[in-house]
C-alpha cells in the first residue's frame, strides 16, 4: 500500500499542468472543458452535502438560509451570494477572470441540478457517506479549476484582496469570511450538523490530495 500512500500524498503548492493558462482570459477548448468539468463536480459535491441532510458546507448553509426566506432555489441563492461577494472585489482592486465568472454560474447550476436530482439520504449512515463523497468531489473539482489558472473563485479573490489590503494572514482572513457566512446562514435557518464539521475538517486535505493526484498524472 506504500505506492497508494505515495500517490495520494497531499500537494502543498499549485502544480503547473498542460492546461494551465498564462492569464485569466487565456482560453482554449481543452482548458475551458477542464474548467467546466471541475466546477460541475464541485457543485455536485456541494449538492451531496445538502442531500445528506446532516449539514451543509458553510457557504451553502448561507445559501440555504437565504433560500428559505426568499423563495429562491438554493442554486439561485448560491448565484446571488457569489455575485454579491464579487461586487466587493472592485473597491479592493481585484478583477475577475473567465474562471471567476464561470465559477459563479456553473457551480450554482450544478448545485441546483444535484439537489433536485440526487436522492436524499434515507439513513444517517448514508448521509455520512454522502458527506465524504461530497468533500472528495469538491476537492477534485477545486484542483481542476484552480490549475486552469483562469482566475480565483469569488470567495478566494475576496480573501486574497483583503490579505493584500490589510496584511492579515490569509488563513485568518479565510476563517473570518467562512465564519461570517456560516453564522449568518445558521441564523437564517440553513442546515448545520455533522456534515458541516466533516466539510470543515477535511476539505483542505481533500483539495491538497487532489492537487497531488493532478501533479502526478501530469508530471513528465
Amino acid at each position: 500500500m506504500s505506492w497508494l500512500r505515495s500517490f495520494l500524498r497531499p500537494h502543498r503548492t499549485i502544480p503547473m499542468t498542460p492546461w494551465t493558462g498564462n492569464g485569466r482570459w487565456d482560453l482554449s477548448a481543452k482548458r475551458v472543458a477542464i474548467l467546466f468539468f471541475g466546477l460541475t463536480i464541485f457543485g455536485f459535491g456541494d449538492a451531496l452535502l445538502v442531500n445528506s441532510l446532516t449539514g451543509n458546507a458553510p457557504w451553502t448553509v448561507l445559501s440555504q438560509g437565504i433560500s428559505s426566506h426568499t423563495g429562491l432555489s438554493i442554486g439561485e441563492a448560491t448565484f446571488l451570494v457569489s455575485a454579491v461577494v464579487l461586487f466587493f472585489w472592485w473597491p479592493l482592486g481585484e478583477r475577475p477572470g473567465f474562471g471567476t465568472l464561470s465559477n459563479i454560474a456553473i457551480i450554482a447550476i450544478a448545485i441546483q441540478f444535484g439537489v433536485s436530482n440526487f436522492p436524499e439520504a434515507n439513513s444517517y449512515a448514508i448521509g455520512i457517506v454522502y458527506d465524504f463523497l461530497g468533500v472528495a468531489l469538491v476537492g477534485a473539482g477545486s484542483a481542476l479549476y484552480i490549475t486552469c489558472g483562469l482566475g480565483p473563485g469569488p470567495r478566494d479573490g475576496l480573501m486574497t484582496s483583503l490579505h493584500n489590503l490589510t496584511g492579515i494572514r490569509v488563513g485568518r482572513i479565510r476563517l473570518a469570511i467562512e465564519a461570517t457566512a456560516f453564522v449568518i446562514g445558521w441564523l437564517l435557518g440553513g442546515r448545520v450538523g455533522v456534515g458541516t464539521a466533516i466539510f470543515a475538517l477535511f476539505i483542505g486535505q481533500s483539495v491538497a490530495i487532489a492537487l497531488g493526484v493532478v501533479s502526478r498524472f501530469t508530471s513528465k
